[in-house]
C-alpha cells in the first residue's frame, strides 16, 4: 500500500512499481489540492506537472542531477517527494514553507525562482559548471510554455544550442502561462502539439508491421524515413532543431510510463535536447480543468465547489480599470498593455470592452515597456499595467526607451508593498528605489482608491513619464478623512498636531491617522501629512514642516534605502537642514512569505510598532 507521507525522498520513489506510482499521483493531488485550498497558492500548474515531477525523480539520480523549475510555481509536487510532507500544510504561511524552490529548505532544491524565463539559463550555468569540475550529473530544466512568451529562454537556447552543452530541456506545455497564451510561438506549440495522435499512432502501426515475418523490419524502416519527410513538411520542429536542440515530442506529460521511457532515452544523448511534453493545467481537479486560469495563484477555496473561501474584496486594479474605461470613452488615444495578467491586474474589464485598444504581450516584461514607448512616440496614451515585482524586469526599457525621450507611458504598479503569501521574489518594496531617481520619471502613491482615480487623471494630462503604485487592495482612510482633489508635487495635511510630524505614504495613511488617534490619548499630538507625491516632493511643505522644529517621522511600505525617506534626507542634505528625522521603512533584507498583518509585524511597519517607534523617539526611556 503506498502512502504519500511514508515518501521521505526521491529513493523511495524509484522503488515502486508503475501501478504504485500512478496511485501516489492521485495521493500528491489530492495534498495538493487540499492544501491550497486552505493556504491558497498555485494549483493549476502544479496539477498538470505531477507526472513529469514523478518520472524525473525516478530516471534521474537527485540530488546529484539537477532539477530547475522554471518560475518555480508549480513545484508542490517537487516538495512533497523531497523530504517536505510533514511540514506541507505551512505551504505559503507565516514562518512555513515557501511556495517556491528555496534552497535553505532542501538539497534538491538547486536554483531558487519565482520570476519566469529564467530556468534554462540557470540550468546551462549548472551545466557548463559541471563540465568545467569534469562532473557528469545531468541537468534538467522544466519550462512552461508561457515562459517562452519571455525573450531571456531564447538568448540561453541560442547560446546553449550554439556550443551544444548538455542540457535537457522540459517543455511542459499546457497551453496557458498565467492567462491564455499569445503570440506566433503559442501556435507554433500548438500545430506540434497537433502531432500527438500522430505518435500514438505511429506506435501502434509499427508494433504491427514488426509482427510481419521477414520483411516486417525492414518495411517499418522504409515506412520511418517516409514519416519523418511528412512530419519534417507538415509538424514543423526546425523550430529547436535550428537553435541546435535536439527535438523529441509531443509526448503526453501525464502519461508516467511515456514519460519514462523517453527521459530514460534522453540520458546518453550528448547534446541539448528538448523534449516537448504537452500536459493538461489542473489534471485531476475538474473545478481548476475547467477554469485554470482562476485557478493558476488562487485564495482559500471550498474543494467542493471551487468557490472561494473569503469574500471577495474589491482591488486597486478594478478601481483603475473602471476609471479608464470612463476616460477611454472620451479620449481614443488610451491603450492598454498587460504582460500575461490581465485578470490580475483588472484589465480583462477594459479588454472586453476595448478588445482593440488591449495588448496582452505575454510574459514579457521589457517588450512592453518599449513597445509602450513606441505607441506614445505614435500619439497614443499608454497605460502600462505591471506588478512591482515585475517592472523590475524592465528597468533598462524605463530608463532608456520611456524617460530619455520624455515620453508619456503611464505605469500602473500593482501588487506594490508586501506582497504576502508569494513571498521574497515578489515582494513590492523596491520601486520607489529604482524609478524615483531617473529623470522626466514622476512617481506617485495613493493613500485611497478615491485618491487613486484622481491620480489617474492627473496622470493621463501630463504628457511625460509616471508612475503610480498601489496595492492589490483598494483601502479607505478611517471616518472623518477623505481625500477630494490632487495635484502632483502637492501634499495633503489630514491632521494637524504640536508634538511631531509624520509622513505617510500611500497604503502607510491609513495606519498613520490610527497611530495618531491612539497617541492623541497619551498626549502626543501628530501632525499626519499625506505624501502621495514621491517625485516630486512638495518643497514647499517640507519648508514648512522643517521650519517648526519637531521630530519629523517618514512611514512607507517600501524598502529603508532608496526610499521615500531617503528622498526627504536628501532634500534636506540639499537645503543644508539638519531636522530632527526618523525613517520607518522595512530595512535591508528580504521579506518572507505569509499573511499581510504577519508581515507587518516582522517589518515593524504594523501600528503597534509605529506606535512604539514613534513614543520611544519623543519619550526617551529613563536610562
Amino acid at each position: 500500500m503506498v502512502d504519500l507521507a511514508n515518501i521521505k525522498d526521491p529513493a523511495d520513489v524509484r522503488r515502486l512499481s508503475q501501478e504504485e506510482c500512478e496511485v501516489l499521483a492521485d495521493d500528491i493531488r489530492t495534498k495538493i489540492i487540499q492544501t491550497t485550498s486552505q493556504n491558497g497558492g498555485h494549483l493549476s500548474s502544479n496539477l498538470g506537472v505531477v507526472e513529469i515531477t514523478l518520472a524525473l525523480h525516478r530516471i534521474f539520480n537527485t540530488p546529484t542531477d539537477k532539477i530547475v523549475f522554471d518560475v518555480g510555481h508549480q513545484a508542490y509536487a517537487h516538495k512533497l517527494i523531497t523530504g517536505r510532507y510533514d511540514v506541507f500544510d505551512s505551504l505559503r504561511t507565516f514562518g512555513g514553507i515557501s511556495g517556491f524552490p528555496r534552497q535553505c529548505e532542501s538539497e534538491y532544491d538547486c536554483f531558487e525562482a519565482g520570476h519566469a524565463s529564467t530556468a534554462i539559463s540557470a540550468a546551462l550555468g549548472l551545466a557548463r559548471a559541471r563540465d568545467a569540475k569534469g562532473d557528469k550529473n545531468h541537468v534538467i530544466a522544466v519550462v512552461g510554455d508561457g515562459a517562452l512568451t519571455g525573450g531571456m529562454c531564447y538568448e540561453a537556447l541560442n547560446d546553449c544550442g550554439n556550443t551544444k552543452t548538455k542540457l535537457i530541456v522540459i517543455l511542459n506545455d499546457n497551453e496557458m502561462s498565467i492567462a491564455q497564451n499569445v503570440g506566433a510561438l503559442s501556435k507554433h506549440l500548438s500545430a506540434l502539439r497537433s502531432s500527438a495522435s500522430w505518435v500514438s499512432t505511429k506506435n501502434r502501426v509499427k508494433y504491427r508491421l514488426v509482427k510481419i515475418p521477414l520483411i516486417g523490419e525492414a518495411l517499418s524502416r522504409s515506412i520511418h524515413r517516409v514519416k519523418q519527410t511528412i512530419k519534417r513538411v507538415f509538424i514543423d520542429e526546425g523550430f529547436f532543431t535550428t537553435l541546435g536542440f535536439r527535438y523529441i515530442g509531443p509526448i503526453d506529460g501525464n502519461d508516467l510510463n511515456a514519460l519514462e521511457i523517453v527521459l530514460d532515452r534522453v540520458k546518453d544523448i550528448d547534446e541539448p535536447v528538448v523534449i516537448h511534453c504537452y500536459t493538461k493545467k489542473g489534471y485531476g481537479y475538474n473545478k481548476a480543468e475547467l477554469k485554470p486560469e482562476e485557478f493558476h495563484g488562487t485564495p482559500p477555496f471550498f474543494v467542493d465547489n471551487g468557490k472561494v473561501n473569503a469574500g471577495k474584496s474589491i482591488s486597486n486594479g478594478d478601481i483603475a480599470n473602471r476609471k479608464l474605461i470612463q476616460m477611454a470613452e472620451e479620449d481614443a488615444r488610451i491603450q492598454v498593455i498587460t504582460a500575461a495578467m490581465p485578470l490580475g491586474t483588472g484589465t480583462d474589464s477594459f479588454q472586453a470592452l476595448f478588445p482593440q485598444r488591449f495588448f496582452d504581450v505575454g510574459i514579457a516584461e521589457e517588450h512592453a515597456v518599449t513597445m509602450s514607448a513606441g505607441m506614445a512616440a505614435g500619439g497614443m496614451r499608454p497605460f502600462f499595467f505591471v506588478y512591482s515585482t515585475f517592472l523590475q524586469r524592465g528597468y533598462d526599457q524605463v530608463l532608456h526607451d520611456v524617460c530619455i525621450q520624455n515620453l508619456p507611458v503611464i505605469f500602473m504598479i500593482d501588487r506594490a508593498g508586501l506582497s504576502n503569501e508569494d513571498g521574497q521574489s515578489h515582494q513590492g518594496l523596491y520601486d520607489f528605489a529604482y524609478l524615483r531617481h531617473i529623470p522626466n520619471m514622476s512617481v506617485l502613491a495613493p493613500a485611497d482608491a478615491n485618491e487613486l482615480t484622481l491620480m489617474i487623471q492627473a496622470a493621463h494630462s501630463l504628457g511625460s513619464p509616471i508612475s503610480i503604485r498601489y496595492p492589490k487592495n483598494a483601502d479607505t482612510l478611517p471616518d472623518g478623512y477623505q481625500i477630494d482633489s490632487f495635484e502632483i508635487g502637492k501634499w495633503q495635511t489630514l491632521r494637524n498636531g504640536s508634538t511631531a510630524a509624520l509622513l505617510s505614504v500611500g497604503s502607510m495613511t491609513s495606519a498613520a491617522l490610527r497611530v495618531a488617534d491612539q497617541l492623541e490619548r497619551e498626549g502626543i499630538e501628530l501632525t499626519v501629512i499625506n505624501a502621495s507625491s514621491i517625485k516630486p516632493l512638495d518643497s514647499a511643505c517640507l519648508d514648512q514642516v522643517f521650519a517648526s522644529h519637531v521630530p519629523i517621522f517618514t512611514v512607507e511600505e517600501h524598502m529603508l534605502l532608496g526610499g521615500f525617506g531617503s528622498a526627504v534626507l536628501e532634500y534636506a542634505a540639499k537645503s543644508n537642514l539638519q531636522p530632527q528625522i526618523k525613517l520607518i521603512a522595512v530595512d535591508d533584507r528580504y521579506v518572507q512569505h505569509g499573511d499581510h498583518a504577519s508581515l507587518l509585524r516582522d517589518v515593524h511597519l504594523d501600528d503597534e510598532s509605529i506606535i512604539s517607534t514613534i513614543r520611544d523617539t519623543i519619550v526617551p526611556k529613563a536610562v
